[in-house]
């Protein structure tokens, strides 16, 4: 059993982590902290958890939390995954783990120094979906892949919003850009090496609302567009010589409806459905990190290797929009 430690009273904990850590068989959440210590009660209520924390200092330093769950807001969580790290805790932050990619380097140094497990909390590259995207890919399903598109969008002007907020790490790109990137690499295998975009600014926020990028990967590209003031949209297709795939709900669950991959062998054709029922791909984050930590192993988990990867193609992305031109991957 691993025991977990969150770190703030944020709405995609309490919506989505905190019910997932409960419903995974082999975690149990034991500290939730808030500098708000209300807030904290009020949560710790909700979910029977044992302890409620007025500062996250005391949940690095209990000896009921084995790992801790990192929510807070993207400005704050580079150093707090050091700080747990150095606490010796195993750490699961929310993406974007940093907000540039020198920022994991010292990640993996901390890492690497404290002999404990550390990952970014994309969820989506957990779900059974993704895995069968990548074999049929493998196995020549569509011939050679050529080209992806990808899609991210959601309307949201509120200007109190964290997102909204540059000094918060607000802004498109950290916010959704890496569900593209990450899980276009994680199909694919594929190392980008350059990319060119455009972006568009929110003029009273500053920051970016709409961003279209070319990333060339070598062999096939990836054309992508994350938005925070369009309606809401994902999609995202894998468009090979021979066929393409798509996926019904790349990134997040659709409500009410099955995760379904459809490929497609010839497009006269009905396509072949691969259909997914009632997975939570966060539950499934949190039982792989678990595993990793019961285990000493790492390789099923999302690798800080891999996540400076994929924020070195965002690093890359806002370099070529402010040159206007073609960016090597830096």
């Amino acid at each position: 059993m691993i025991r977990w430690g969150v770190l703030s009273t944020a709405k995609i904990g309490v919506k989505q982590a905190i019910p997932a850590l409960w419903a995974a068989p082999d975690c149990k959440v034991t500290t939730i902290a808030s500098r708000d210590l209300n807030k904290a009660m009020d949560v710790a209520k909700q979910f029977e958890i044992p302890i409620a924390a007025d500062s996250y200092d005391a949940v690095l330093q209990s000896s009921d939390v084995d790992a801790v769950y990192i929510p807070l807001p993207s400005s704050h969580h580079v150093e707090w995954t050091q700080k747990a790290a150095v606490a010796g805790k195993h750490v699961l932050c929310e993406k974007p783990i940093a907000l540039e990619a020198a920022e994991i380097t010292r990640l993996i140094e901390e890492r690497d120094a404290q002999n404990v497990m550390v990952s970014e909390a994309m969820m989506a590259v957990y779900h059974p979906q993704w895995r069968k995207v990548r074999d049929l890919i493998e196995d020549g399903a569509i011939g050679a892949l050529r080209h992806v598109t990808a899609s991210f969008a959601y309307h949201n002007t509120d200007p109190n919003n964290i997102r909204n907020k540059l000094e918060t790490g607000g802004g498109a790109l950290p916010d959704i850009g890496c569900y593209p990137i990450a899980t276009t690499r994680f199909a694919t295998g594929a190392d980008a090496t350059r990319v060119v975009a455009q972006i568009q600014r929110d003029r009273s926020f500053g920051t970016d609302i709409n961003v279209a990028a070319l990333i060339d990967f070598g062999d096939f590209d990836l054309l992508m567009q994350v938005a925070t003031q369009l309606a809401w949209r994902q999609s995202s297709t894998f468009h090979g010589e021979n066929g393409y795939i798509q996926v019904a709900a790349p990134f997040n669950a659709m409500p009410k409806s099955a995760d379904v991959v459809r490929l497609f062998r010839d497009a006269r054709e009905a396509p072949e459905e691969f259909r997914f029922d009632g997975i939570n791909q966060y539950r499934m984050q949190f039982e792989a990190f678990s595993q990793a930590v019961r285990t000493n192993d790492g390789s099923t988990i999302l690798s800080l290797e891999e996540s400076r990867q994929n924020q070195s193609i965002i690093d890359s992305i806002y370099a070529s929009a402010r040159t206007g031109s073609w960016q090597d991957i830096i």
